[in-house]
């Protein structure tokens, strides 16, 4: 499956091995699959070793023999059979997190300079396995995501549709009725099935929503048991928050409340859960900034703050759980627009996954004044421009998750913040059009922002 991913690996290896690249990414987001591609395809030769599997006498080459780096080669070359070439071969480290060792290695085999070198492994244990080595600053990192919008459209066989919303998109032009309609299909298909590889070419193969849920609900399954086995020490917290997501998503302002979790529950006791979470991109957090100015991140209330999943076809089959696996019911209602509850939830999260695949840190504005009806309003999303100037740096958005809404916030914020605003979105389920200082975007332009 096409990957955009693969671009920034073809940049990388034409640096000529002045680095080794980490590519991070939650469990099932398709690292190792990617990798190992991009080695057939682009290098004459290339050795896996995946620390999952690897044995004993793997990692003993590491511990004996790194100081001779001419042994150290031929001694991988000869065990897995594969003869290396200079400056045409890559040796790969897959789940290098499972073994410390060699990521400290990285430093010396990147200077060597014979070969190159990539890593992958889930954040969910990159972290607590490097406390006693020497982190390596010749690594080179990359975040792999779900699929996005375009991706699946690649992944669908469709390699036009996106080219030219994206020129509808830059020229302000709408898709016309029959593309509107076309692409929309489209979105509601990646709502359902989300970006999670397997997940994706299970609904290639078969069409089937319910074969679909049934590979999604094994993926949070490999989760929680991630959580039980990575977690240490605060297992039970981290669980109670994953499982909370859901519950949490449906409520109006979507906020994470953490006296869900235990009345009087305190923000410091809970924040290193919350930090695991996001540390293994299950999950997108979302937070206050209480001035909408440059440097969204100095103006941060990190107690206020919002949980989404990292991907919306997970958080459907999350979300409806009553029967171990989302009826086939529920999935018409989402793909023929008619499912009456959590549907604003669902599309909110999937701007968040959007924006986030496009580089965007999250975050959003609130006030609650109970004094000043014209300051109190909510604005779902914010992002910087990318070009800092002295005004005008901030672009404000919404999200609707129907075509019947009012946007009252959205004009309240206008026309209290005007100097701070760049462009104003309104992002819903219907063509593009602009009105009255408001760009109307189709949901399935938010990645494009």
């Amino acid at each position: 499956m096409k990957r955009k991913a693969y671009e920034h690996f073809l940049k990388w290896k034409d640096s000529n091995g002045k680095t080794a690249l980490l590519v991070k990414g939650a469990r099932r987001v398709g690292k190792s699959f990617l990798v190992e591609e991009f080695a057939k395809n682009e290098y004459k030769t290339y050795i896996l070793i995946d620390f999952n599997k690897a044995d004993s006498r793997v990692k003993d080459i590491f511990e004996n023999n790194i100081d001779d780096l001419d042994s150290f080669f031929l001694m991988l070359q000869t065990f897995y059979n594969v003869k290396l070439y200079k400056r045409e071969s890559v040796i790969i480290f897959d789940e290098v997190q499972l073994f410390p060792r060699a990521r400290s290695c990285i430093k010396y085999l990147v200077e060597d300079g014979r070969y190159d070198f990539i890593e992958t492994g889930s954040l969910v244990s990159i972290y607590e396995n490097v406390k006693d080595i020497l982190i390596p600053s010749e690594e080179e990192s990359i975040n792999l995501y779900p699929f996005d919008f375009e991706e699946f459209l690649w992944a669908m066989g469709n390699e036009t549709l996106m080219p030219f919303i994206q020129s509808c998109y830059e020229n302000k032009q709408q898709l016309g009725q029959a593309l509107h309609r076309k692409a929309m299909e489209y979105f509601r298909q990646y709502l359902i099935v989300g970006g999670m590889p397997q997940a994706v070419a299970e609904f290639i193969e078969t069409k089937d929503f319910e074969k679909v849920d049934a590979v999604k609900r094994r993926i949070l399954n490999l989760y929680r048991d991630d959580i039980q086995k990575h977690a240490k020490g605060y297992e039970t917290k981290v669980k109670m928050i994953f499982d909370e997501i859901p519950s949490q998503l449906k409520n109006q302002n979507r906020h994470f409340k953490l006296s869900a979790l235990k009345e009087g529950a305190r923000y410091n006791d809970y924040k290193e859960s919350m930090f695991w979470l996001s540390d293994a991109m299950v999950v997108n957090h979302c937070y206050a900034s209480t001035e909408p100015n440059v440097g969204l991140s100095l103006n941060l209330e990190r107690t206020l703050f919002k949980c989404y999943m990292a991907d919306t076809g997970l958080l459907i089959s999350h979300s409806f759980d009553e029967k171990g696996i989302v009826s086939e019911e529920i999935y018409k209602k989402i793909l023929f627009d008619k499912l009456e509850v959590n549907l604003g939830m669902i599309v909110e999260n999937v701007v968040a996954q959007m924006l986030t695949a496009s580089g965007h840190k999250l975050y959003f504005y609130e006030n609650n004044s109970k004094t000043d009806a014209a300051s109190r309003m909510e604005i779902d999303f914010l992002i910087s421009k990318s070009k800092i100037t002295n005004r005008h740096n901030i672009c404000p958005i919404e999200v609707k998750s129907t075509k019947n809404y009012t946007f009252s916030s959205l004009n309240k914020f206008c026309k209290k913040y005007s100097e701070n605003i760049d462009k104003t979105y309104l992002i819903h389920p219907e063509d593009l059009r602009e009105e009255n200082g408001i760009i109307f975007l189709p949901l399935y332009m938010a990645g494009l922002l």
